[in-house]
């Protein structure tokens, strides 16, 4: 099964943990600024990662743009999630699964969250996280 991870990252927390989870699947990985929407869906599985930005929501200028693309074309996909986050309860990621699910995704985890970078990551989550992708 190919797998790609597909993130943005302000402070580098999220490509922190986008490196983290890559070097457990070994599989390929983008920044979002070099990925294109047909090559990521030709993956089985996409691993989509983005921190909470503002009042918990996602990075609107590139990250949003591509997310929106990719998902205009990815029902029946297997799509995960994660980021990081410094503030609120996790809200973004709750909103971002709702979304994932109206586009008729198959939606792998409830995502991971990480309050900070890599070295915050629960380790139970974590596992939980690259279980249901393998």
């Amino acid at each position: 099964m190919s797998q790609v991870i597909v993130f943005w990252s302000g402070t580098g927390n999220t490509e922190d943990i986008a490196n983290k989870i890559r070097n457990d699947l070994d599989c390929d990985i983008f920044n979002v600024s070099e990925a294109d929407v047909s090559e990521i869906l030709k993956y089985d599985t996409i691993i989509l990662g983005c921190p909470a930005m503002g009042a918990e929501e996602l990075e609107d200028s590139e990250f949003r743009p591509f997310y929106e693309a990719l998902m205009s074309e990815a029902s029946g996909k297997n799509i995960a999630l994660f980021g990081s986050y410094g503030w609120g309860d996790g809200e973004w990621m709750r909103t971002w699964a709702d979304e994932v699910n109206g586009f008729g995704c198959n939606l792998l985890s409830d995502g991971l969250i990480v309050n900070g970078d890599s070295s915050a990551i629960d380790d139970a989550e974590y596992d939980k996280f690259i279980s249901s992708l393998k």
